[in-house]
């Protein structure tokens, strides 16, 4: 989806896009960015444009290329074998960050806890003490960019692309959330159901 690149749009934010936008207000929105989109992927988009509507996050037409590439990422996976059930991160002054995380490996339940020098650092730690128990290989982590839409809104939705390497194959993935942390661990998550 090289074309479907944020860079390739003019970053006009015109309209907002949230809880209220029908399907029509998003097809002219992405119209006007020359996307066209399956109506079952349209379905999806829309969806998703109303989920982050309620959690209240503002979504503009800057946004939209990045919830259409995560959206079409996912559709690919299949996001059923591995699933990140559950995760509290801390960060505390003078403290060193931790994260617990309970995950489903194809049904199999494992709730672990770890430190690490930042908050993903921890979720990266105690996801290997989950691998290592299963005996499992990780995808080593070779690259990792966050993008912020222009604009300096904090709630502004940020897209973190992380890529991989597993037995020499390098692949990326993409995550997609207001909350810079949480897009980096649904881009691990989509790594862990391609590996």
């Amino acid at each position: 989806f090289s074309d479907l690149m944020p860079e390739r749009f003019g970053r006009q934010r015109k309209y907002a896009l949230g809880k209220t936008s029908g399907k029509a207000n998003i097809e002219n929105n992405l119209a006007q960015l020359g996307i066209q989109l399956s109506d079952a992927d349209l379905k999806k988009v829309t969806q998703r444009i109303i989920e982050l509507g309620d959690r209240k996050e503002m979504v503009t037409q800057a946004d939209l290329p990045y919830i259409i590439s995560d959206i079409l990422d996912s559709k690919a996976i299949n996001a059923d074998k591995v699933k990140i059930e559950d995760y509290v991160l801390t960060h505390a002054k003078n403290l060193n960050p931790s994260a617990t995380i309970k995950i489903s490996i194809e049904g199999e339940l494992f709730e672990v806890h770890a430190q690490g020098d930042g908050q993903y650092d921890a979720f990266m730690n105690a996801l290997k003490k989950v691998y290592k128990q299963k005996k499992l290989e990780l995808a080593t982590l070779t690259d990792y960019a966050v993008r912020i839409p222009p604009g300096g809104k904090t709630d502004a939705l940020c897209e973190t692309v992380i890529t991989w390497n597993y037995n020499g194959k390098e692949f990326k993935t993409r995550g997609l959330d207001s909350d810079q942390t949480v897009s980096a661990i649904k881009a691990t998550q989509k790594m862990l159901n391609i590996i």
